[in-house]
């Protein structure tokens, strides 16, 4: 007989007939033996005692197989459906529970992990969507400049002024190019943030440096009060890269002749960073706004920008465990506060 062919119901009806066999043979030797009758019929009713119980415990075993059978096929189906999670069982501590129980701990990772593959896939969704949008117009730009110099005689002056406009939507395609990739590779967790501690004063001179030039073409005079002491548990990069961005906003947003004050405070489970600018405020209902990605309030469209800055600039702060406080008003300019945490 094949083994892996062995059915439960052939292994108990082979089962039986040796044990039956075997009970003819133990009773025909005890009636040999002592040649009293009695002890055969005790024997043999012994052995129907013992044939009912083990046919009870078989067939108790073969329902309670039946119904974690059940219960198996079920919560596979359900994995496969992405259907609810099939209901616990509570019941003592056996062999069927501890199976079940796991089974349901594997389908709840597997559905966290699907849940997980939906909001990437559909994150990723909303990247394309935004990167298609914002590449239009510098594109549709290009493209007509580009046919403006191939299909029509213009003067040297005016080739000039087509070139520096194609340079300006190139540079812009560049910038947003290296914004979505450092937004992306964030995101991603490529890139991980290595948090040492050091002085936020190096970060923050960093910071100001590359804000410095088109402050000083704006007239805008830049106050700085950061102590050269306070150390910081933070990744000096990306943490001036995010400081960049909020100061680079500043710069972008406050008038010509304006102010900007940076000021650095260490407290007792933080260390808080205010850059507070006179530019024209933010309206408190936007607030909650401007840290979308791609964001741009209607009234400063003639500002050069893509809106990712600021959203820049909260990913980085947040995955450092910290967040970013902005408090503003309507045409009293505006105060964004970084805070960090001190611990390691």
């Amino acid at each position: 007989m094949n083994e892996s062919k062995l059915s439960i119901n052939r292994a108990c009806a082979v089962g039986a007939v040796f044990l039956g066999l075997l009970s003819a043979v133990t009773v025909t030797a005890a009636f040999l033996l002592t040649g009293k009758q009695a002890i055969a019929w005790l024997g043999l009713l012994f052995i129907l005692l013992v044939f009912i119980c083990v046919a009870l415990f078989v067939a108790f075993l073969r329902r309670k197989l039946v119904l974690f059978s059940d219960r198996l096929c079920e919560t596979i189906d359900n994995m496969l459906d992405g259907a609810s999670a099939p209901p616990q069982v509570y019941e003592e501590e056996n062999l069927f529970y501890k199976i079940n129980h796991r089974l349901v701990r594997l389908y709840e990772v597997m559905r966290e992990n699907r849940e997980c593959v939906a909001k990437e896939r559909a994150d990723l969704q909303e990247l394309i969507s935004d990167i298609s949008h914002q590449v239009k117009t510098p594109i549709a730009n290009l493209q007509m400049v580009n046919a403006t110099l191939l299909e029509q005689p213009v003067t040297e002056e005016k080739r000039q002024e087509f070139l520096q406009a194609s340079s300006g939507q190139l540079e812009k395609l560049d910038f947003l190019m290296q914004a979505m990739i450092k937004t992306s590779r964030l995101e991603t967790g490529v890139i991980s943030l290595d948090r040492k501690t050091q002085p936020i004063y190096n970060t923050l001179a960093s910071a100001l440096g590359g804000i410095l030039l088109n402050a000083e073409k704006k007239n805008i005079h830049v106050n700085v009060d950061c102590p050269s002491d306070i150390l910081l548990a933070h990744d000096k990069k990306w943490t001036s890269e995010a400081l960049f961005n909020i100061l680079d906003n500043a710069v972008k947003y406050t008038p010509t002749g304006g102010t900007i004050q940076v000021s650095v405070q260490s407290w007792e489970l933080y260390v808080k960073i205010d850059i507070t600018d006179s530019g024209k405020g933010i309206a408190e209902n936007r607030q909650g706004m401007i840290f979308k990605r791609f964001y741009r309030e209607e009234e400063v469209h003639d500002v050069e920008g893509i809106g990712i800055g600021l959203y820049l600039a909260r990913e980085i702060i947040t995955m450092q465990g910290g967040y970013i406080k902005v408090t503003s008003a309507v045409g009293s300019g505006s105060t964004f506060s970084v805070f960090l945490p001190r611990g390691s």
